[in-house]
């Protein structure tokens, strides 16, 4: 019996350490803020360039993603929301499109889903220079001060991002 116990203490300790794992991987705190890569895109709807630059000031969030990809189109309507809550307190979405086949699936995935956020066309050095974006969605918030604070890998809960974006603002 106190072999069993010991067993089952062992096994339970092992549980906790994988789930604090998982955890962690949901969302992963920065170690120190790092300086938001500098980007220059074109936007999926019609091309033009957007820079960096034209955030300097505000909080971001930047997300990567795909127009194929489910858990990407599962965010749209909280990344819609939190854009309109939070704009006018100097907060903007930024979504960077991995899609290989060209802007034409996501501009229409802009206009379908009534996107109110910039979309632009990631590029291999843009998501490299993001750390190596491996997964999607990937997203990272951005404080004022144009500083990557936290990086969520995966979907990520609305409420979770909320009080985050609170926190930067």
């Amino acid at each position: 019996m106190e072999k069993q116990f010991g067993k089952n203490k062992m096994n339970n300790v092992l549980r906790v350490i994988v789930l604090v794992l998982c955890l962690s991987a949901f969302f992963v705190e920065c170690q120190g803020a790092v300086a938001m890569p500098t980007f220059s895109l074109p936007t999926a709807v019609d091309g033009s360039v957007v820079t960096s630059e034209a955030y300097r000031g505000k909080a971001m969030l930047i997300t990567f993603f795909a127009s194929w990809c489910p858990p990407c189109l599962q965010e749209i309507p909280a990344l819609k929301e939190l854009h309109a809550k939070f704009h006018r307190q100097g907060f903007a979405v930024v979504a960077m499109s991995v899609d290989e086949g060209g802007p034409g699936a996501v501009a229409r995935l802009v206009k379908k889903a009534e996107i109110n956020y910039q979309v632009l066309m990631a590029d291999r050095a843009t998501t490299q220079n993001f750390g190596g974006v491996v997964a999607i969605p990937t997203t990272f918030l951005v404080n004022k001060n144009g500083q990557v604070v936290k990086k969520y890998p995966g979907f990520a809960p609305h409420g979770l991002l909320e009080r985050d974006i609170e926190s930067v603002l």
